[in-house]
């Protein structure tokens, strides 16, 4: 099991692609993008908690209700919610991309972000669409995953390649967010593909586990987004025995989907919107893992703490607060606290109180682009891990003006 260079495309009968069909006038970025499986796949999804969705996501829950899909296409630069007519324009995208790949519109998967709360029109699309679905290729990936992007500085994609009975598999994934960054499964957007064969109902029982520690852990705002979709798509191309049940394929599946998602986690809380700072926070020695995984999110999505990794400030004090309105039945009279980076390690926090240390050394560690902030709880055998990004001057500037 490894990682290779790829994304979407890296499974085998995935093809995919992006261009600009208009959707933000006067803008020349891509902001449509189509993936389609040359056969149909099991598919799986899972959605914003957010009590405001986008409409996008009431038309994929519907198509997916069978746990099939052949299909996504999404566009970037209006989140189509709120939107006048939001739910005929989504359907209406379906049936035009089902039109020009020969699909039915019930076998679309479609997303959008953007903007919030702005009209969407279907023009851009009945241009756009037949246009895009002629270009896509079996390299296109890349395409795919610059259309999807809004504030992102890079687009974000990556294949993990593995073995199932004897057949190699291939299970690559695009990603998208900046801002609006705090998933429950932020603006948050990714697509999966897969050649192995599973089902529906275990790969969406994967999917479900594996948010729950990967999108799930990350936050850049704590603004948690209206269009949040992790769509996964498996056409089973690779040849293997269909995955129907728990055992070592699912395992090794499960596994391969991790080291995706991960990745992907990864790298969107480093693009956070005027992110310099990429910030990891493992909990160790917690009571459970539930209170593992609240404790390492509530640390690394403190405004306080991140200005502090900002400011290449050890502060752990803000570690310590942040810790302590997690939700959750745990002691803090025993907790350790530690901070590093390429450039070493810092015991800044034993016991829960402060331990003697040098703030030149400190400051020189979390000078660096990626920091680990180690808190062992010294009660219990659970741990958990949570990425994040420092809060800049630029997330202010970026956010000021989105809509302009």
């Amino acid at each position: 099991m490894k990682y290779i260079d790829g994304g979407v495309c890296s499974a085998k009968g995935f093809r995919a692609g992006g261009m600009n069909c208009g959707i933000k006038v006067g803008s020349t970025k891509k902001d449509l993008a189509m993936i389609a499986s040359d056969v149909m796949c099991s598919a799986a999804a899972v959605y914003t908690t957010n009590k405001v969705k986008g409409a996008p996501l009431a038309v994929t829950k519907e198509h997916l209700a069978d746990g099939k899909a052949q299909a996504v296409i999404c566009n970037s630069g209006n989140a189509n919610t709120c939107a006048p007519n939001g739910m005929e324009i989504a359907e209406k995208t379906c049936e035009i991309t089902g039109g020009a790949l020969g699909l039915s519109a019930e076998d679309i998967i479609v997303c959008s972000t953007g903007v919030i709360g702005q009209e969407l029109s279907i023009k851009p699309f009945e241009s756009g669409v037949p246009q895009l679905a002629q270009s896509i290729s079996y390299d296109g990936g890349r395409e795919a995953a610059e259309a999807i992007m809004t504030t992102d500085t890079i687009p974000k994609s990556i294949a993990v390649e593995f073995e199932l009975e004897g057949n190699t598999c291939y299970i690559g994934g695009i990603a998208k967010g900046s801002g609006m960054i705090d998933p429950n499964m932020a603006t948050m957007l990714s697509f999966i593909t897969t050649d192995a064969a599973i089902s529906p109902e275990m790969l969406n029982k994967a999917l479900k586990k594996d948010v729950k520690t990967s999108y799930n852990q990350i936050c850049v705002d704590g603004d948690m987004s209206t269009n949040d979709t992790v769509a996964v798509m498996a056409n089973g191309l690779a040849g293997n025995a269909e995955i129907t049940g728990e055992g070592m394929d699912y395992d090794a599946f499960c596994e391969a989907l991790s080291m995706v998602t991960t990745y992907l986690a990864k790298k969107l809380a480093r693009d956070g919107e005027g992110a310099t700072k990429l910030i990891e926070c493992q909990v160790t020695g917690a009571p459970d893992q539930e209170t593992a995984a609240k404790i390492s999110k509530t640390v690394i999505s403190s405004n306080l703490l991140k200005a502090a990794i900002f400011g290449a400030d050890a502060n752990w004090g803000r570690v310590l607060c942040a810790i302590g309105y997690t939700d959750g039945e745990f002691s803090t009279e025993n907790i350790d606290v530690e901070m590093a980076s390429a450039k070493g390690k810092v015991l800044v926090c034993q016991g829960s109180r402060h331990k003697e240390y040098s703030e030149e050394e400190a400051s020189k560690i979390l000078a660096e682009e990626e920091i680990q902030i180690y808190v062992d709880m010294h009660q219990g055998e659970a741990e958990a891990t949570a990425w994040g990004c420092d809060l800049t001057y630029d997330y202010v500037k970026i956010n000021g003006d989105y809509r302009s």
